[in-house]
């Protein structure tokens, strides 16, 4: 996903400093060109062997350093970065970076740069809750740095608090964002769902289906990636959404339709991947479940039809995109889903491929418009939700 972009990575002194090692890693799994700076400080909690071996580029260190071919170092690498990114950042290089001092290799590098800059702070949470600390904050977010919030942990010092570290996964997860695709969705809103929906029988038990929600997720990360605003409405999955998307968690089909309906006037595009039950159990009670012989009646009642409701109150310039799953007759049960349900495309797929639909890494979607069928070839989910994002921009 990165090929192409060089990061450059800095390093400052700090406990969490050992982490870095992690990313630069990841980011060259990526196929990424990373240079590492590190402080003087830096250097003592982890060597720049460490990240030469890596990255297969020499670690810079200090400023004055005559060690390689000619050219004035924090400047060409300013000019070379497509984004940099300091993890940890300590509250020293805060301080400075946020009042313009550039008396190291990073913080002259940092300065001279015009391109994309994250920081991931890491420090004692009485540092971190400092109000001077928390304007130096505010000072880097005005000139255009982009935080990376630390989570609460265990501390180096013992205490627990925020101040640790975010994981080295959501770190990338911010740098892709940046990097990864080019943002032709910025500005644009989308609403999506995913998962399967559960419906209570009673206290213990409830009715659902084997949607894992991988789809939904797929497009979700894809759209985020690509500069959308996104909410994912998602019912009980074993997924956690991309960095940026704004989850919704839902269990039943009521709490579906009511997520969905009161976002859906805010969204330009609208993307149902849920598969919602279609019926459930009335309100269990002694009445309403009754045994025979051993055997269980329920009393069912059908859900609320949530791609119906949303293509009868379509705003104008919304595009409402519908999944249908099929054992037979794919394109003629989904063409009649897309003029039914008053939908702008339909994406189907057939559950009688084993290569295919629920729980699977791969899909194979067939996709249908009033004016066209487009048969996308058999690949992974993400690439799937991709080649589905292009084909909403050409309506």
């Amino acid at each position: 996903m990165l090929t192409g972009k060089t990061i450059v990575l800095g390093v400052t002194g700090g406990i969490a400093a050992y982490k870095s090692a992690n990313l630069a890693s990841m980011l060259i799994k990526l196929h990424a060109d990373v240079h590492v700076i590190m402080t003087q400080n830096a250097t003592k909690f982890i060597t720049p062997m460490t990240f030469e071996t890596l990255t297969n580029n020499k670690c810079i260190v200090d400023t004055f350093d005559r060690n390689f071919s000619f050219d004035v170092k924090h400047v060409s690498l300013a000019k070379r970065g497509d984004l940099f990114v300091v993890a940890p950042c300590t509250a020293n290089v805060i301080g400075k970076l946020a009042h313009g001092i550039c008396d190291d290799m990073l913080t002259t590098t940092m300065l001279a740069t015009r391109a994309p800059k994250l920081i991931a702070p890491a420090m004692n949470t009485g540092m971190w809750e400092n109000p001077i600390l928390q304007d130096n904050l505010v000072k880097l977010k005005g000139y255009g740095y982009h935080i990376i919030d630390p989570i609460i942990g265990r501390l180096a010092c013992g205490d627990t608090g925020t101040g640790k570290m975010n994981s080295e996964e959501v770190i990338v997860e911010h740098i892709l964002t940046f990097l990864a695709k080019e943002h032709d969705l910025k500005g644009k809103r989308f609403l999506i769902t995913a998962g399967p929906t559960q419906e209570s029988i009673d206290p213990v038990r409830y009715i659902t289906n084997h949607s894992s929600g991988k789809m939904g997720y797929a497009i979700a990360k894809m759209a985020r990636l690509r500069g959308a605003e996104v909410t994912l409405v998602s019912g009980p999955v074993n997924i956690k959404p991309f960095e940026g998307v704004d989850l919704v968690p839902v269990k039943s089909a009521k709490d579906m339709f009511d997520a969905v309906t009161t976002r859906s006037t805010e969204a330009d595009m609208v993307i149902m991947c849920s598969a919602v039950a279609d019926y459930t159990p009335a309100e269990y009670s002694d009445q309403k479940v009754k045994k025979h012989d051993g055997d269980m009646a329920i009393q069912l009642t059908r859900t609320q039809d949530i791609l119906g409701w949303l293509g009868e109150h379509k705003k104008a310039g919304q595009t409402l995109v519908g999944f249908s799953m099929e054992t037979e007759d794919l394109i003629e049960n989904s063409r009649t889903k897309l003029l039914k349900k008053h939908a702008d495309m339909i994406c189907a797929n057939s559950i009688a491929d084993g290569n295919t639909g629920f729980a699977v890494d791969t899909n194979k979607v067939t996709i249908i418009t009033n004016d066209a069928v487009t048969e996308l070839p058999l690949c992974s989910k993400e690439e799937t939700a991709d080649k589905i994002l292009s084909h909403i921009l050409t309506l």
